[in-house]
């Protein structure tokens, strides 16, 4: 998962209010019920010592939820007085949550949050490419790719076989020039970091050529579905399928290639030993202390968290700065955080991760993670 859609929250030093609301708006009295918990959130931050101005804020965006539609949740994060995300969720939460602390609470934007790549569609036939991009705010319509194309003037001057030759090569030859110019744009679309998947559908010749002309860090995360054609009023329905299929594989094989390569790291010998943690750091870090050394120094590459992850609301002491975090107070003002504050270990962590660009992974409950369901596969090794 990227977080870079947070990085609104790093321009601010808080405290901050994080509001998580079910919006279900199924039944008959879903505006009463609406109602009660935005008012049990507005209490809450009361309670929790929030100032006036943030709670009138976080109250008047939730009393502007509409009645009727999509998303099932939204998390708001306010500061002072002003709401300053406000975020659809893909789950509805558990309850209700509201609190005011020293980082914003995003933990749980990671697991109420689609986990599921952002997917770049291609679909092509001989005159180009319709451009559509899915994430977690929905499709989003790129545009497309047009290719050349090549029209005979229509005359038989010259005998027929040797026009239909003729014809038959321009046209060849300008799929060729087609197919080039849509897997540049992909090229120039498509984000360096591995986290978009990339989705070639259509005409089967076609979009084998283009997938052939693509640089190989696009084709290694290309895959290419069955259905799907640019004909108006074409169905949808099966490549939305397929395409869903596809972002679903390509989570899970993300997942278990960052744990392959976190697991063969924590094994080298003088690195980590499974019955320990927190040891020097290798080209992997586990438990809260080397994960924490690892984001100060902003060596991060991958962040995996497991649900329920038991070390995730450890206490650690952090600074104004994203990559300032230590295990304990004298730590913290040892690395020179003045006023270290207490915090929980997964928003300090998550924090830094939108600061250096880190990407973070959930660990299902099926899949054997780092030991206290926080580890680190890191960009370089000491």
């Amino acid at each position: 998962m990227n977080l870079d859609f947070l990085k609104p929250l790093l321009e601010r030093p808080g405290p901050w209010a994080s509001v998580y609301v079910e919006t279900d708006r199924s039944t008959e009295d879903a505006a009463q019920i609406q109602r009660l918990r935005n008012r049990a959130a507005a209490a809450q931050l009361v309670d929790e010592g929030a100032d006036p101005a943030t709670i009138r804020a976080v109250a008047e965006r939730l009393g502007a939820e509409p009645v009727s539609g999509p998303p099932p949740g939204r998390a708001l994060f306010a500061t002072e007085g002003e709401v300053v995300l406000d975020l659809p969720l893909t789950a509805a939460p558990p309850s209700a949550e509201a609190t005011w602390t020293t980082l914003p609470h995003i933990a749980p934007l990671v697991l109420l949050r689609s986990d599921e790549p952002a997917c770049q569609v291609a679909l092509i036939d001989r005159e180009g490419a319709d451009l559509e991009l899915r994430d977690s705010r929905g499709r989003r319509n790129l545009g497309e790719a047009r290719g050349k194309q090549w029209q005979g003037r229509g005359h038989r001057s010259i005998p027929q076989d040797r026009y239909e030759w003729h014809y038959s090569n321009k046209v060849e030859d300008a799929w060729e020039e087609t197919a080039d110019i849509i897997a540049g744009e992909l090229a120039r679309r498509c984000p360096q970091d591995g986290g978009t998947l990339l989705v070639l559908a259509g005409d089967a010749r076609e979009r084998k050529a283009v997938r052939e002309r693509l640089p190989q860090r696009l084709r290694s995360v290309a895959v290419e579905v069955d259905h799907g054609s640019r004909a108006p009023g074409a169905s949808t329905e099966l490549l939305d399928r397929q395409i869903e299929e596809a972002r679903s594989r390509y989570a899970q094989e993300r997942v278990q290639s960052a744990l392959d390569d976190f697991r063969r790291a924590r094994g080298r010998p003088g690195e980590h030993r499974e019955a320990t943690v927190d040891t020097g750091r290798g080209p992997a870090a586990e438990g809260i202390p080397a994960v924490a050394a690892a984001a100060r120094e902003h060596q991060v590459a991958t962040l995996l968290l497991g649900r329920g992850a038991p070390d995730a609301s450890r206490p650690v002491w952090v600074g104004s700065g994203p990559d300032e975090i230590a295990v304990g107070r004298a730590e913290a003002r040892g690395w020179g955080i003045g006023r270290p504050e207490e915090a929980r270990a997964d928003d300090a962590l998550l924090r830094a991760c939108v600061a250096a660009g880190s990407e973070v992974l959930v660990v299902p409950e099926e899949m054997a993670g780092p030991a206290g369901g926080l580890g680190a596969v890191l960009r370089w090794s000491d």
